[in-house]
């Protein structure tokens, strides 16, 4: 007895159906988690102040076009062998304080965040050698991930802002390369 072939046109549907539905499970969420953080972010107007030795920070705006928050958790130069993220807290002009910023800083999904002169920015300590106005200053980004993303700063003539630096040991000093 030979086997009858049958076939139904519901059936070619259904099976249609199904490819359509597990290609469906690669969804552009999933896609987006697993890109790398620094993928998704860009860096605009950085600048950094000029400095002769001690201590300079770096500036600008960073710009998360990704659908997840990136964190930045460290940052490292040539220039210094200790970078750090830092933040300025207190209210007047007397009362502002540098601190390192605990904990790193993230970049809001589809947002931005601005490292400005009074505020959150990245600080090069114990520079190697000076930095002159026109030069260009090299920082390297880690996000929490573990992906980079290198950052190229002009080197500016900047006062700076005047700011206490509240680290410890014989860093207390007043600190005014930076803002």
């Amino acid at each position: 007895m030979k086997a009858a072939k049958y076939f139904h046109p519901l059936a070619a549907v259904v099976v249609a159906a199904g490819a359509v539905l597990t290609a469906g499970c690669s969804s552009p969420s999933s896609e987006h988690e697993e890109q790398p953080m620094a993928s998704t972010v860009t860096v605009e107007e950085a600048w950094a102040n000029a400095a002769d030795l001690g201590m300079a920070a770096v500036f600008g705006r960073f710009t998360n076009t990704g659908h997840h928050d990136a964190h930045m958790v460290s940052v490292s130069s040539p220039l210094s062998d200790w970078v750090e993220f830092h933040e300025v807290v207190g209210e007047g002009m007397e009362n502002k304080t540098m601190q390192p910023k605990e904990g790193g800083i993230t970049v809001p999904a589809g947002g931005s965040h601005e490292l400005v002169p009074g505020g959150d920015h990245i600080m090069l300590m114990d520079l190697k050698r000076p930095l002159q106005p026109g030069e260009d200053v090299e920082v390297t980004v880690t996000f929490e991930d573990g992906s980079t993303l290198p950052v190229t700063a002009q080197i500016r003539d900047f006062p700076g802002a005047g700011e206490e630096y509240a680290g410890g040991g014989d860093t207390e000093a007043p600190h005014t390369n930076h803002g």
